[in-house]
């Protein structure tokens, strides 16, 4: 087992991961910018150190700091967490050759699955159903109004290296392809360094489905799927598993080929493969080699420490755990509570928190890093806690977490906790009746 943990990152995630490491009495050093000198995730840890001002280039991401925090307090492996450098192939590969553990799966692998094209055509080679629309690149407009052409409009056009709802354009017809074109391959290169996209149909209503695998060089193993259909401007907002829509044999088709594919990839650590859903079919999306910020649905269902079996796999080079293992209980349902405004389209609140009463009770966790006079600045990601209830089934989960959010006080800030009321209670959530689009197509405000 490693000696210790340096978890390159901040806010909940890294005070999830400190949690874990604890309960495996490995010790931790936390990084941190300026801003963040008195944050929860640096008092939780053993050690701590600063590695640069607020700006995210200057510290979260800045990996020569790190590399240098990693070399001064002797840690021997690296968590990533999530978002910042968590899928960044040359941040884990200078780790590794640090001989420095990196704690996720390979950087080729990640090279690999992190470019949406390349991940597409591993997807179709190892038998996952994939989106209709262009194999490669897109190299001119001749090319692209061939594709369309062919699979008809609406299309949406994507930047290869994209994510969080960036480098993405929706086209609706011919006149607007020239142009969408243009902004789309503008923004992949402004934000990803990566100017190549390709073109996929657009399904008007889908949902978003994704399953959660634990994986070694010999063993995948999967802790179900999560629906993750509810969103707020393409990121998610309420994850749900079981998902509400799926029939047993469709959600065993999804599990089996997710793992076939996963299995063949040679792939360790814990990983998510999302898919849309839609007309009873679903399609091959993106793989993200890390651990997700939903990923507390698929532990409570499943019984299963995902944090704890990252070290473990990354540490021993296998998992213990067997399919046969896994027993999944009840119903799931997890709510992203974001410090922003919905009513004014969901900017952010920056602020000091000046009262906070966090719920508890029977089946109900709440992952966070907020408390009474800690201060939410607007230069990072706006998540501040995530509330998951459990239930015997879909109703009971709905209902803890109707009671869970009633015991809120969040003051000093303006979070999303109201919408989630408004959410839980509307007609369409508790009837499974929305797609991903329903958030913005609906009026709550």
């Amino acid at each position: 087992m490693f000696k210790k943990i340096l978890i390159a990152n901040r806010g909940e995630i890294a005070v999830r991961i400190i949690r874990a490491c604890k309960e495996l009495n490995i010790p931790t050093v936390a990084i941190h910018s300026d801003v963040d000198k008195d944050a929860m995730h640096v008092r939780l840890a053993e050690e701590s150190i600063c590695i640069g001002s607020h700006k995210p280039q200057n510290s979260y991401l800045n990996i020569a700091a790190i590399m240098t925090a990693v070399d001064v307090t002797g840690a021997d492996a690296v968590h990533p967490g999530y978002g910042f450098l968590s899928e960044n192939y040359h941040f884990a590969e200078i780790v590794n050759k640090s001989n420095i553990k990196f704690i996720g799966p390979s950087a080729e692998i990640m090279k690999k699955m992190g470019n949406k094209i390349e991940a597409k055509r591993i997807a179709k080679k190892f038998g996952l159903p994939v989106i209709e629309g262009s194999d490669g690149n897109i190299n001119s407009l001749e090319e692209a109004k061939k594709i369309c052409s062919s699979i008809g409009y609406p299309i949406l056009i994507k930047a290869s290296a994209g994510g969080g709802g960036k480098g993405m354009k929706l086209v609706k017809n011919e006149n607007e392809l020239n142009d969408s074109l243009s902004l789309t391959k503008l923004e992949a290169k402004t934000y990803f360094g990566n100017d190549e996209i390709y073109i996929e149909k657009f399904f008007e209503k889908p949902r978003h489905i994704e399953v959660q695998i634990l994986s070694d060089k010999t063993t995948t193993i999967h802790l179900g799927e999560r629906d993750c259909t509810v969103q707020r401007k393409h990121q998610k907002l309420i994850e749900e598993s079981p998902s509400p829509v799926l029939n047993e044999s469709t959600r065993q088709d999804l599990l089996n080929k997710t793992i076939e594919m996963v299995s063949k990839l040679n792939y360790e650590g814990a990983g998510t493969v999302e898919y849309i859903y839609n007309n009873g079919k679903f399609f091959f999306l993106e793989m993200n080699t890390r651990i997700q910020v939903e990923h507390p649905v698929s532990e409570i269902i499943a019984g299963i420490d995902i944090v704890k079996e990252q070290i473990k796999i990354a540490s021993t080079g296998k998992t213990a755990l067997k399919q046969s293992d896994i027993n999944f209980r009840g119903h799931v349902i997890e709510c992203r509570i974001n410090a922003e405004d919905p009513s004014k389209n969901f900017q952010p609140s920056p602020g000091t928190i000046d009262v906070c009463h966090l719920p508890a009770g029977f089946r109900t966790r709440v992952d966070g890093a907020i408390f009474q006079g800690c201060k939410i600045t607007p230069h990072y990601d706006s998540l501040i806690c995530k509330l998951i209830c459990q239930g015997r089934n879909r109703t009971e989960a709905i209902q803890r977490l109707q009671r869970s959010l009633d015991e809120f006080v969040l003051e000093g800030i303006t979070t999303t906790i109201e919408l989630h009321k408004k959410i839980l209670s509307h007609k369409k959530f508790i009837n499974s009746d929305f797609d991903v689009n329903w958030l913005a197509n609906e009026s709550f405000y």
